[in-house]
């Protein structure tokens, strides 16, 4: 087979040595446009997985570049005058020039052929090869050739940076995060070999414009960056490589992602690109070295396990594609977490949060670290911190303030963040769990019943801190179905004020309501009658109310475009509904203006087509929500807690976006809100959600942070790792779990055991299962070791 690899960087030198040690008859080329031996770049970072990975399938290449890399484990962190370092974090640095040089002289040792000083311009000028690699960089020329084809997606990322060196060593990944009258910078700092380290500059676009750097040549360029960080450099200098640059000082990140990885050009060749030519990978990770190398080996892989004759190539890169863009897909949303992180770490994270949190925040900003994997990198460092975040969630439950940690193990086992409590308003919840509001249907004219009292009184029990009730409704043509449960009549909050009693004489968990108005999606099946969710009523519909007259479903029910009566009708219900749930003795109420219900359907443009004062600018259709927000605020007992559930991103283009809800949240915070509960979606049937574990945590993080209210994440939250990361990081101060604790009452209690919080109460009933519990999770915990 003839294989000519366009590009000379770590993809193809490692793809044609490999293929070459598979099969020495394979004749292949590497054409790169650099003169022998002479490349560029600073260091470049991949994990110790990598490595193994590597060592698998050529141990001569991974036992040269073993030799030439430097390992380090640390993790230091320069901030507000602060260093705090963590460890077991495995990385591998080398210089990107030493890297190719091993590569390169690999390659010629084991047969082939490497063409320099030569610009391929397109696939095509090599008619006669099997296969060609397009491992061409970033602006791959055979990509745009054939963009039809591959159908790269391309975005240009905001934040600016700038690739240096520095003659300063290092012995841990540093990070220097330092402020400017402007704003944040961050340098991103690791020593690649033993003389030299890699030193990347970033900041916004908007702090780089407002310092002038957009006018500046590179010497002014690295002149502000050694002063600004003149305290960590100690002396030594920043330095430049102008071909490293191409050109330009100051870069923004590319990510690329391609649908397509693969064609057969009109010669009959097959073309599949590898590296960054298919798929990028942010600094923040240090992935893109990664990537290009893993790329190489699955798809010499491929050819192993399918045949390595030209009659199998199309095959093998049908299987390459297939396997390779799962693992890729994952690491690029990490990177895509970690770029994002640090692109607003400034507006977000630097003023608001403490050293402490900042830190844990930055080494679980990519969401694959979680806090478990953190233990297992530096125990000690962890349970320090939780231990400091205990000791803050105690001090400010008392009101007052904490003294500062030494982050230093002590003998007691320290309490998880989800264990830890938390107050608002009068309110003491024992952990940061709650019981998500979850749609029952199965009342009865809007009374709730026996079924009611087991579902909620079963959860109560079962260790959560606050139990949610579902969404309840202000009047009957409120109701989503027939089967919703209401506030609308004191014989429904009698119903209400019995389970409400139960909770507090049986458990120590608080108790709340959600209440709202179905609005255009209402008057359809319970999901497991008629036809289905969502559907229409075969009979026995109620009128419906919106913000406009658009139906949910294209062949839905077509509501009514709400008047200022029937505003004011609605208000007074919701008023109603609230000085019920506080006579029923409800601990918590929630406002829901989310998931395209009545209120929803005024906050979205999707939804709200007036033309009146209540439509068009965001603050126009928030203004009725708003309304109704203050109002039941006001009807609410001042000592109690009211929260509004919003739907942060509508997943539809035009829709709703996370910088809106930012807006939304800020607007419910001024009406009255103590807490934001932030979803998102099912306001439009259109919807594409990016689904994933606590893929919505991030609308609650952002609200957090820039609107400066309490949040509570939702979504895909299935277990104490993911509350006890999003807790830790400051991403939201209580976290709602659903469907886990429909599967499970006690989920509370059940994953106190399995991660080893034993000091946890249980209700004194079911105390003596506890025991038991807790010794399964430790003998299962024992077997996995």
């Amino acid at each position: 087979m003839k294989i000519v690899c366009i590009g000379g960087g770590p993809a193809g030198l490692y793809f044609a040595l490999l293929m070459k040690q598979l099969n020495p008859a394979h004749q292949i080329q590497v054409v790169e446009r650099n003169r022998p031996y002479d490349t560029f770049g600073w260091g470049v970072v991949f994990s110790d997985a990598t490595m193994d990975n590597m060592r698998q399938w050529d141990a001569v290449t991974a036992d040269e570049i073993q030799q030439a890399f430097n390992h380090w484990d640390d993790i230091e962190l320069l901030f507000k005058g602060r260093t705090i370092r963590s460890g077991g974090h495995g990385f591998v640095g080398i210089g990107r020039k030493k890297l190719l040089n091993i590569l390169q002289a690999r390659c010629e040792a084991l047969g082939v052929e490497l063409v320099f000083e030569t610009e391929a311009e397109s696939d095509l000028d090599y008619p006669d090869a099997d296969l060609v690699i397009a491992s061409d960089g970033i602006n791959s020329r055979v990509r745009s050739q054939y963009a039809e084809v591959f159908r790269p997606d391309i975005v240009v990322r905001p934040n600016r940076y700038i690739w240096l060196g520095t003659q300063r060593l290092y012995d841990a990944f540093t990070f220097d995060f330092q402020r400017t009258e402007h704003g944040w910078f961050q340098a991103h700092i690791y020593k690649f070999d033993d003389t030299t380290s890699t030193f990347i500059v970033e900041c916004p676009e908007h702090v780089w414009l407002a310092h002038g750097l957009d006018k500046a040549d590179p010497a002014d360029s690295i002149a502000f960056c050694e002063r600004l960080f003149a305290d960590n450099l100690q002396g030594e200098k920043l330095l430049s490589n102008a071909r490293h640059l191409r050109g330009s000082a100051w870069l923004n990140f590319q990510r690329v992602v391609c649908e397509q990885w693969w064609l057969k050009n009109r010669h009959g060749s097959h073309v599949v690109l590898m590296g960054d030519a298919v798929h990028t990978a942010h600094f923040a990770i240090g992935s893109g070295t990664k990537l290009a190398l893993e790329d190489a080996i699955e798809l010499v892989r491929q050819f192993k396990l399918l045949g390595d004759d030209p009659a199998q190539i199309g095959a093998v890169l049908a299987s390459y594609q297939a396997a390779r863009s799962i693992e890729t897909l994952r690491i690029q949303n990490a990177a895509w977490n970690a770029m994002e992180w640090f692109e607003v770490c400034g507006a977000r994270y630097c003023d608001q949060l403490e050293p402490e949190q900042f830190m844990y925040s930055m080494l679980t900003r990519s969401q694959r670290i979680s806090h478990e994997n953190l233990r297992l990198r530096d125990a000690g460092w962890l349970e320090g911190y939780e231990r400091w975040f205990a000791e803050r969630a105690q001090a400010a439950l008392a009101g007052g303030a904490a003294q500062p940690a030494t982050l230093q193990p002590a003998a007691l086992k320290p309490v998880p963040p989800m264990f830890t409590p938390w107050r608002v308003r009068d309110l003491r919840l024992k952990n940061r769990v709650v019981v998500s509001p979850m749609a029952q249907y199965s009342a009865v004219d809007g009374v709730v019943g026996d079924y009611h009292l087991v579902h909620l009184g079963a959860r109560a029990l079962g260790g959560a801190a606050l139990v949610m009730a579902e969404m309840t409704c202000t009047s009957p043509e409120a109701r989503i179905t027939p089967g919703c449960p209401g506030l609308w009549n004191d014989a429904q909050a009698q119903a209400w004020g019995r389970i409400v009693q139960w909770v507090h004489a049986n458990s120590d968990a608080a108790i709340g309501v959600q209440i709202g108005h179905a609005g255009p999606k209402g008057s359809t099946c319970v999901p497991w009658q008629g036809a289905g969710m969502d559907r229409s009523l075969p009979d026995g519909n109620w009128g419906l109310l919106a913000a406009s007259a658009r139906p949910y479903l294209p062949d839905g029910q077509v509501p009514r475009a709400m008047s200022r009566a029937d505003m004011d009708r609605v208000k007074t219900d919701f008023i109603a509904a609230a000085g019920r749930a506080a006579e029923a003795g409800f601990d918590w109420l929630e406002l829901h203006c989310a998931h395209g219900y009545l209120l929803s359907s005024f906050i979205s443009p999707l939804t709200n087509h007036r033309d009146d004062e209540y439509g068009g600018s965001l603050a126009n259709r928030l203004r009725y929500p708003l309304e109704v927000c203050a109002a039941v605020r006001g009807a609410w007992p001042a000592d109690r807690p009211m929260s509004v559930r919003i739907s942060a991103h509508d997943w539809v283009d035009g829709g709703l976006t996370p910088a809106d809800a930012v807006e939304v949240a800020r607007a419910f915070k001024a009406a009255g809100a103590d807490l934001i509960d932030v979803s998102s979606g099912q306001v439009s049937p259109d919807q594409k959600p990016t689904y994933g574990r606590m893929y919505q945590t991030p609308f609650a993080d952002r609200i957090r942070q820039e609107a400066g209210i309490a949040t509570m994440a939702v979504g895909a939250i299935s277990e104490a790792d993911h509350v006890n990361s999003i807790i830790a990081a400051g991403r939201a101060d209580l976290c709602a779990v659903g469907r886990p604790h429909l599967a499970n009452p006690a989920w509370t209690l059940a994953e106190a055991a399995r991660i080893g919080h034993t000091p946890i109460a249980w209700p004194k009933q079911l105390v003596s299962g506890k025991s038991q519990m807790e010794a399964l999770a430790l003998r299962a915990a024992q077997a996995q070791k």
